[in-house]
């Protein structure tokens, strides 16, 4: 599969989550997180299939590490 984080979209090592997770309140990172999994896990089976589940647990994962303060504020 695909990496849904390509090299163009990192910024002095680190990608967009990362930036994400600074730039917004946590309530805001929480929620675009969520509504993104939510987006991937609906449509996958109309559009991507798989791609899209795998994009669905990039942000879970990513969601996991930012409740375990990985990159809490």
């Amino acid at each position: 599969m695909k990496d849904i984080r390509p090299d163009y979209y990192r910024k002095d090592g680190r990608d967009l989550f990362d930036h994400f997770a600074e730039m917004f309140p946590s309530q805001w990172f929480r929620g675009f997180m969520v509504g993104n999994v939510i987006k991937y896990v609906v449509r996958y089976t109309a559009k991507n299939g798989t791609q899209d589940l795998v994009k669905a647990r990039t942000y879970v994962d990513r969601l996991i590490q930012f409740e375990e303060g990985k990159h809490a504020k």
